[in-house]
C-alpha cells in the first residue's frame, strides 16, 4: 500500500519511498490538491552526541547537497519547513511527554558518505545536528509549489559513532520499537490542526 485516507480524521498518508527526485515528484503531485498542511515523516542519521536512536528531530533548515532542489529554486535559497506547521507539531509532541531537538538538518544524494573521512570532517564544520536524504527537498519544491510542508524526523541511527552505521537488523528493531509513535504523532498534528485554528500562511509569489 502506497496511499491511504481517513475521511474522519481528514488525513491521507502517501508512502513515496527514499530519495529527493521521488520527494521533488511527490510535492509536484501534492500541489495539484493543495493540501493545507503536509507533515514529512523521515528518519534521519543522528550526528550531534547529545542525540540517541529514537530521538525526534524538528528541522529548522536543511542544507541542500542532494542536487533535486536546484531544479525548482536558485541556489542561494535557503530550505525551510513552513514555521506554522514545526511550532504546532512540537505543541504535540510536548503534549505527549515526549522531547524533540531543533536544529539545521543535511540533505545529501551521497551513500556511504560514512566512509569518507573529509565528508565526515565537513558535517562538522557546518554543524548539523543529522542527515538524510529528503528533507532539503521537500522544503524548497514546498516552497516553489506552494505546499506548505513541515516535518517529523526520527533518528534511526548514529552514523559518526563506533558501531552506529545502520544495518539491516538496526533498521528493522527501530521500526519495530518506533514506528507506531511516529505515525500517532504524525496523524495527531495533520488531524487537529485544523480543529486548533491554526492559519497555516503562506505567501504567494
Amino acid at each position: 500500500m502506497t496511499a491511504s485516507h481517513s475521511d474522519r480524521l481528514g488525513v491521507s498518508i502517501i508512502d513515496f519511498s527514499i530519495g529527493s527526485p521521488v520527494a521533488a515528484l511527490i510535492i509536484e503531485v501534492l500541489a495539484t490538491a493543495d493540501p493545507k498542511a503536509t507533515l514529512f515523516l523521515g528518519i534521519c542519521g543522528g550526528l550531534h552526541r547529545s542525540l540517541e536512536v529514537g530521538d525526534f528531530v524538528l528541522p529548522t533548515a536543511a542544507i541542500r547537497d542532494e542536487g533535486s532542489s536546484k531544479h525548482f529554486m536558485p541556489p542561494q535559497v535557503p530550505a525551510l519547513p513552513t514555521f506554522k506547521i514545526q511550532k504546532f507539531v512540537s505543541q504535540i509532541v510536548v503534549e505527549r511527554g515526549l522531547d524533540y531537538r531543533t536544529g539545521v538538518v543535511h540533505t545529501t544524494d551521497y551513500r556511504f558518505w560514512e566512509f569518507d573521512e573529509r565528508f565526515k570532517a565537513q558535517l562538522y564544520e557546518e554543524r548539523a545536528l543529522a542527515i538524510d536524504m529528503e528533507s532539503a527537498t521537500l522544503f524548497s519544491v514546498g516552497f516553489a509549489s506552494k505546499v506548505p510542508i513541515g516535518a517529523l524526523l526520527l533518528v534511526s541511527d548514529l552514523p559518526l559513532r563506533e558501531g552506529g552505521v545502520k544495518t539491516r537488523e538496526s533498521a528493522r528493531a527501530v521500526f519495530r520499537r518506533f514506528t507506531d509513535l511516529h505515525i500517532e504523532v504524525g496523524i495527531e498534528a495533520m488531524s487537529q490542526i485544523d480543529a486548533r485554528g491554526e492559519h497555516i500562511r503562506h505567501y504567494r509569489w
